[in-house]
C-alpha cells in the first residue's frame, strides 16, 4: 500500500466504524475502562461477520 493512504487499507475502515459507533464521544474513567469498552466493541463487531465483510469490501477493486 502507498504510504499515507489509510483509506486503501480495509482494517482502517473497521477501526473507523468501531470509533464512530461504539467508542466515540465518551469519557473514560481509567485505562481499564478504555480496555473494557474496546473489548465490548470488538466482540460486538465479531458477532456481526456480515458487517466486517461489508466494511472490508472494495467494490471498485472487484468491478461491482
Amino acid at each position: 500500500l502507498p504510504p499515507r493512504c489509510p483509506e486503501l487499507n480495509p482494517v482502517e475502515n473497521v477501526w473507523q466504524f468501531m470509533r464512530d459507533n461504539w467508542l466515540s464521544n465518551r469519557i473514560f474513567k481509567s485505562y481499564a475502562d478504555i480496555v473494557d469498552h474496546c473489548c465490548f466493541a470488538w466482540n460486538r463487531l465479531v458477532d456481526q461477520p456480515w458487517r466486517i465483510m461489508s466494511l472490508g469490501m472494495r467494490h471498485w477493486a472487484h468491478g461491482f
